[in-house]
């Protein structure tokens, strides 16, 4: 996949001028009111509770068997998404052991400037890290941990090859008697290097010889904002992001227009809102590939029940019938 034909971009990051606000076009984001308000059955009501109470192991599924229904109020919940699909680069030098690989250096041609390296451009709207190796940018020397020595000394024996008896603390003599742990020689071999004095760099891992070149990260990275109208303060609106939608209305652009004449006021703001606030946050440091809006329309119902005389009630939300409650009739005890 490739978004070059979408985007005029070489050596730099080109993002929309500063002011810049899409404005929205004639007859664009139309929309249709009579949207059809989602309800749930009773059956499904309790089925969804009797689901939700199996997972607490201190509930009583006898409540949500034998609930009376009092009332079912579903609210209109509307979620207004914004994607916009970001692709940033930056580059470090790097080495590894040169173990007589091919070289791409620069009597092969200049190294590309970061944003005309060529890489593989993954699907839209997912978050993806791709590392590559700038071409022509690859020089060899000598390592610079072992000066091209291909080992160092050993740190442990300091190069001797040995080592103080930790024993006799190198007399070669214990309690008036040659020490067994040394033979009396105070002295040990190293067990570091073997009695070597020195190692096998780690660095060059002994080829004496580094490979240098510029290491490319690219980072395409979906940044996501939400946005859900504060309609029913009983209903805590983080619970929303575990539950799904129904998207009636999808726009996908390089730059999508604000949504314009929907009949929620609060969703034309935040929509005009969130736009102008992805252009200003990921223009200046990446580059915007495209740009994906969507509004959902959210199953949301306030269950009233009686149980044992007692009124309660809870709420389900999302296509997935999750349930959320602040008060269940019993609780299972152990004695």
């Amino acid at each position: 996949m490739d978004y070059e034909d979408d985007v005029d971009c070489t050596d730099q990051i080109c993002p929309p001028p500063p002011d810049y606000v899409p404005q929205p076009e004639n007859e664009k984001n139309a929309f249709v009111s009579n949207v059809m308000l989602p309800t749930v059955s009773e059956d499904a009501a309790r089925d969804a509770l009797l689901q939700f109470v199996g997972k607490k192991w201190t509930y009583s599924s006898k409540p949500a068997k034998n609930l009376i229904f009092k009332d079912m109020k579903p609210f209109t919940v509307y979620r207004y998404r914004l994607e916009t699909f970001t692709e940033s680069r930056s580059s470090v030098w790097e080495s590894e052991p040169h173990t007589g690989q091919c070289v791409d250096g620069p009597e092969n041609g200049a190294s590309p400037p970061p944003w005309q390296v060529q890489v593989s451009y993954p699907p839209k709207f997912t978050d993806v890290v791709q590392k590559v190796r700038v071409p022509h940018s690859s020089f060899i020397k000598p390592c610079y941990r072992c000066q091209g020595n291909g080992r160092v000394r050993c740190t442990h024996c300091r190069g001797k090859g040995w080592t103080r008896c930790m024993f006799c603390h190198g007399s070669g003599h214990g309690r008036h008697r040659r020490c067994r742990n040394c033979h009396g020689r105070g002295r040990r071999r190293c067990v570091s290097c073997h009695r070597k004095g020195y190692k096998i760099c780690v660095t060059c891992t002994g080829h004496r010889n580094l490979v240098h070149f510029i290491r490319l990260t690219v980072t395409w990275k979906n940044q996501v904002s939400e946005f859900i109208p504060d309609r029913v303060p009983e209903f805590p609106l983080k619970k929303f992001d575990k539950g799904s939608g129904e998207a009636f209305f999808v726009d996908e652009n390089l730059l999508v227009y604000p949504v314009d004449g929907f009949p929620e006021q609060d969703i034309c703001e935040a929509s005009k809102r969130t736009i102008q606030s992805h252009l200003l946050k990921y223009s200046a440091v990446s580059r915007i590939l495209q740009q994906r809006q969507t509004i959902e329309l959210v199953p949301l119902t306030h269950v009233f029940y009686t149980y044992n005389g007692k009124d309660y009630d809870y709420f389900v939300f999302g296509r997935e019938n999750k349930v959320h409650t602040t008060k269940y009739p019993s609780s299972c005890s152990i004695l």
